[in-house]
């Protein structure tokens, strides 16, 4: 049995690296590589030429900081650790699951529908589910500690969106996966919705103005994030917490746009002292977690 997991480890590392070398060196329209740096060119593009904070530099402030961030978080630290760990995870849940019995995770068979249908599901469960789990980040003073990262923001811009503790890998998804396994969504499924809500959130973190109308109690945008990240807020835990869905806030009454926010302070409090580099804001919370 130790063998089996041990094959498991070794295989995901192979696996993971030999995809990752595929991506780099096979341009294509499914390369999520290629995809990711063509979002973040997109989104810089309209940052350079319709800049809502027209004082705001292109080059912005810890612009290279999130950049490294948005390789990181998506591509280095899977490799390092997170596709081991979530497969080796997914192979022990699996023999758990057998022993008590349970040969399908899936208790609701969408199979039947549209695919287009079903991938609108999976869109919108999906967001609900990182919708609480931001909240939970906010709420919890323990998880708030690797949240900070992402708060620690002070220029608005595309690649901010990226910026998240490598920590916050490992909450989302293990808090995705029962839910999500039982709607019986596949690996396909999830890239066609990540991509959609990658677009999103490079928007919401976008330094442009996006009028959506009366869209806007749908969609998040960059008008309504910039207020989950303004350092002066109106509620203990924050507010706007939707990721992809701005609906969600309309409806638990956690929304707040008072005015245009274009020049709204951002940060928390206390981030004067909090770290300026990767390294530090990488161990910060781990530290921070043992006082």
């Amino acid at each position: 049995m130790l063998k089996e997991y041990l094959d498991i480890i070794i295989n995901s590392y192979q696996g993971y690296f030999n995809y990752l070398v595929a991506e780099i060196t096979h341009p294509s329209l499914h390369n999520y590589v290629y995809m990711l740096l063509g979002v973040s060119l997109f989104f810089w593009g309209l940052e350079a030429s319709r800049p809502w904070r027209k004082d705001q530099p292109l080059l912005r402030q810890d612009f290279f900081l999130d950049g490294f961030y948005m390789f990181f978080n998506f591509f280095l630290f899977p490799l390092l650790i997170f596709i081991a760990v979530s497969n080796l995870s997914f192979a022990l849940f699996n023999r758990f699951s057998a022993l008590l019995g349970v040969s399908n995770l899936i208790a609701v068979n969408l199979a039947a529908l549209p695919k287009v249908l079903q991938l609108v599901i999976f869109f919108i469960c999906r967001d609900f589910i990182q919708f609480n789990i931001h909240r939970l980040l906010h709420r919890s003073d323990f998880l708030w500690q690797f949240h900070q990262v992402h708060h620690s923001v002070k220029q608005m811009g595309f690649a901010a969106h990226l910026r998240f503790h490598w920590m916050e890998n490992v909450f989302y998804r293990s808090l995705e996966f029962i839910p999500l396994g039982l709607l019986g969504f596949g690996a396909t499924d999830f890239f066609l919705v990540h991509i959609f809500a990658l677009v999103i959130g490079h928007s919401n973190h976008t330094n442009y103005r996006l009028p959506l109308g009366p869209l806007k109690y749908i969609f998040n945008n960059p008008q309504m994030h910039i207020w989950h990240h303004a350092k002066e807020l109106p509620y203990r835990y924050g507010c706007n917490f939707g990721i992809s869905l701005s609906i969600w806030d309309y409806l638990f009454k956690t929304d707040y746009i008072p005015k245009d926010g274009r020049d709204v302070p951002l940060g928390f409090y206390g981030d004067e002292s909090f770290p300026k580099n990767f390294l530090g804001q990488a161990v910060f919370p781990l530290f921070q977690n043992k006082k």
